[in-house]
């Protein structure tokens, strides 16, 4: 499920049963009944075993009938979104899309605390960081390790990292963990953008590269962050927009 994606429907067990819902929103119904049972949805899953869950007894719950109990499941928040089940699955199901309805069905003030926190802080900042960075933040670290890097570094004497720079080549988004907290983990990438000689770009706003309104299902709220987000890397005049997520 890519951030271009966002669907605008939405999953009200008002209106019917959990199952028939998404199967009318998904093309093909998400090919749901041509499930095998075969189990390769979770042999690479990272949350299968988790709250004594898999991919393929989620499934067999929908189609036993048991889908709304399946939508209420904790464990659709531990899906990763992945889409690792899709890649083996000989059916094609898109279980993570179905997962993402499940979650559409929960109150959002019933949606895990954390995620919801994260998509919030991002949408009450423009530069769109899960931390609650603001602009200021953002520059004053990216210029504060610059100079601390051209200084202890020999080889790193003509580091550039540019800063709303119009026309560049590559706009960058930055994990807004990483400024905050482990600022030393955004130098590599910059070495190497530099080695290279690559034309790019950070901008103050619109660069938090993380989405957790997505993994919220919290449509609205995502599509208003990608919309900051390339509306930023158009304002700059970028060709290619480079997501660190």
């Amino acid at each position: 499920m890519s951030e271009a994606a966002v669907a605008v429907k939405t999953v009200d067990l008002k209106g019917g049963t959990f199952k028939h819902q998404i199967m009318d929103l998904l093309p093909d119904g998400g090919n749901l009944n041509l499930c095998l049972t075969c189990g390769l949805c979770s042999s690479g899953c990272p949350a299968t075993g988790l709250e004594d869950m898999d991919p393929r007894k989620f499934l067999r719950m929908l189609v036993l009938g048991l889908d709304e109990e399946a939508a209420k499941l904790p464990w659709v928040w531990m899906c990763t979104m992945c889409q690792r089940c899709i890649y083996v699955c000989p059916m094609q199901i898109n279980i993570p899309e179905i997962v993402y309805r499940a979650r559409e069905t929960w109150p959002r003030e019933e949606r895990p605390k954390g995620i919801r926190g994260s998509c919030d802080q991002a949408l009450n900042t423009p530069t769109n960081s899960a931390m609650g960075a603001k602009p200021d933040d953002f520059k004053f670290v990216v210029e504060d390790v610059v100079e601390e890097i051209r200084e202890a570094q020999e080889c790193c004497k003509d580091l550039v990292v540019p800063m709303n720079k119009k026309g560049a080549h590559f706009f960058l988004n930055q994990n807004s963990r990483e400024p905050v907290t482990e600022p030393d983990e955004m130098v590599p990438l910059w070495k190497i953008l530099n080695l290279v000689g690559a034309d790019w770009t950070y901008s103050d706003v619109g660069w938090g590269a993380e989405n957790y309104c997505m993994f919220l299902a919290d449509s609205e709220a995502w599509e208003k962050i990608v919309r900051n987000k390339m509306e930023t890397v158009e304002s700059l005049k970028c060709k290619v927009w480079l997501n660190t997520e």
